[in-house]
């Protein structure tokens, strides 16, 4: 019998069952145990799983919004087979996450891996932009070009744009990946205007309103879910100041600085300070003018010091990898620059795992 898959489970079990106020916590280990003595493995009961998804959420050390954890919405999707229904059961959930801009915290879980047999998404995000090599030069994403070419490789054919949606890419067990162009009725685009500089409308900006993160892991007593999709709300500092600021990425902070008459050449000039800023300004005013969920640095670091006295009042502790919970902006306006955190990886989470591309080569 697989003894750590039953010490996983047993641990899950009492945790979820003491936290939910219920008392049958031994006898439900003991059919646990019979099931992974009869058939290697046990499933979840839609309780179980819903509560593992929403702890998985509060245990999520990177994240800054865990102050919402026990409102997400769980979609137990474990009954579907195909490609076709995973994709509907995707379109399903971007449609009730996005919600017209009124943005929902939401999961779908699909089947567990079980041996060789696992259902994974090829995206790193259910919607995001391709990348480019065009003649020696970047265009779209460039956090994105492998993804692209893998793919153009399976058949899909971009527009060599910006801001070209990637295709649903899904794989169930091994075979062959079907790729999917997901419908524009699912993909609620901002574009990015500045409340002062008419100028910046002339950069042609836009981005995705949901971020859809579609490629980690989701464990629970010791069953991996390989397929679980799940989304949050976007905060302004990671459109503005990481996707569209990196060097890497977009690499924008040098064309606003310009329009700006900044002074690019020194940089006793802060001209990427100041450009920063007013990119994130663009950013937060253009979601709240589309009435478009979305969070600035210092409201949502606010949230996470009230998440923290939640947990401390329950007895438990907020974990937290510093380098990713400080702001990208002014972190040191923030409380959590000055506060530290152990960085220990409770369970039920969300683990990283190989890109499903990488493994199948």
């Amino acid at each position: 019998m697989n003894r750590e898959l039953l010490q996983k489970a047993e641990q899950f079990i009492f945790e979820c069952y003491e936290e939910l106020g219920r008392s049958d916590a031994a006898q439900r280990v003991k059919e646990i145990e019979g099931l992974i003595e009869d058939t290697g493995t046990y499933e979840h009961t839609f309780e179980e799983l819903e509560y593992g998804a929403k702890v998985a959420w509060r245990n999520s050390n990177r994240c800054i919004g865990r102050l919402f954890w026990n409102s997400l919405q769980v979609f137990d999707q474990r009954h579907l087979q195909d490609e076709k229904e995973i994709r509907d059961a995707v379109y399903e959930h971007m449609n009730y996450a996005t919600n017209g801009g009124r943005i929902r915290s939401t999961i779908s879980i699909f089947k567990p891996k079980q041996g060789n047999e696992e259902i994974r998404f090829w995206n790193h995000q259910l919607i995001r932009y391709a990348g480019y090599e065009i003649d020696g030069e970047l265009v779209g994403d460039p956090a994105s070009i492998n993804f692209t070419r893998q793919c153009e490789a399976l058949g899909w054919q971009g527009g060599g744009g910006r801001f070209d949606v990637l295709p649903l890419v899904v794989q169930v067990d091994g075979s062959k990946p079907q790729w999917f162009e997901i419908p524009e009725e699912y993909i609620l685009e901002v574009p990015l205007r500045h409340p002062v500089f008419q100028w910046f409308s002339d950069f042609g900006l836009k981005w995705y309103a949901v971020p859809f993160i579609s490629d980690m892991r989701l464990e629970i007593g010791g069953i991996n879910y390989t397929a679980a999709p799940f989304n949050g709300w976007y905060m302004e500092t990671e459109i503005g100041a990481r996707n569209l600021a990196d060097e890497f990425r977009y690499n924008l902070l040098p064309d606003v600085a310009e329009a700006m008459g900044l002074n690019t050449r020194r940089n006793t000039s802060l001209w990427k300070d100041r450009a920063l800023i007013e990119l994130n300004q663009a950013v937060l005013y253009s979601f709240k003018q589309d009435k478009v969920s979305m969070v600035d640095h210092h409201s949502a670091a606010q949230q996470f010091q009230l998440f923290e006295k939640k947990e401390r009042t329950c007895g438990r502790e907020a974990t937290g990898d510093w380098t990713w919970l400080i702001p990208p902006v002014s972190p040191a306006t923030t409380h959590i620059f000055h506060s530290s955190y152990k960085d220990r990886m409770d369970t039920p989470n969300f683990f990283y795992q190989t890109k499903a591309y990488e493994k199948t080569l």
